[in-house]
């Protein structure tokens, strides 16, 4: 096979899979179920649900902070930035109980990185080599997983 892929075909593929991921699917799924993006996922859970442990679980809050906390360290890998500070325990062991307040603060900042990752994403004529494009699709899957584990929380919540 001599064809290649063009790079704004794999952009456009990945800002697909990121909208969906963290937004809402666009049109035909790629991967999710309508209404069960992230950020649609987050606007029904309250302070409160978000603070419940289950057992020795980490608590929703812990996980949403986690995630913007992922991909702020993967920004700071794009941009080739230090990363000596980085300490994947530290949410974990910190985040729980969040007020109101707290909930409404994580769930912005959440957006924030968000959004600077997809700018990231739409100027490819900046990627240096392919840690961007891997960078970008362990957001995606990373994500993605973190979705599964608070939906599901949501679901023993509820019950």
């Amino acid at each position: 096979m001599t064809e290649q892929i063009k790079m704004m075909d794999v952009v456009k593929l990945l800002e697909a899979f990121l909208v969906e991921t963290f937004e809402s699917v666009q049109s035909e799924p790629l991967y999710m179920d309508r209404g069960t993006s992230l950020f649609e996922t987050l606007s029904e859970i309250t302070a409160e649900q978000a603070s419940k442990p289950m057992g020795d679980c980490a608590t929703i809050a812990a996980h949403v902070e986690h995630t913007r906390y992922y991909m702020d360290v993967i920004e700071d890998f794009l941009f080739k930035n230090d990363l000596s500070y980085v300490n994947w325990g530290q949410v974990w062991e910190t985040v729980s109980i969040v007020s109101e307040d707290e909930w409404q603060t994580m769930n912005v900042n959440l957006k924030a990185s968000y959004e600077r990752i997809k700018a990231h994403l739409s100027n490819p004529a900046v990627w240096n080599d392919t840690h961007e494009l891997g960078a970008m699709m362990g957001i995606i899957v990373h994500t993605g997983y973190h979705i599964g584990e608070i939906r599901q929380m949501m679901c023993r919540l509820r019950s």
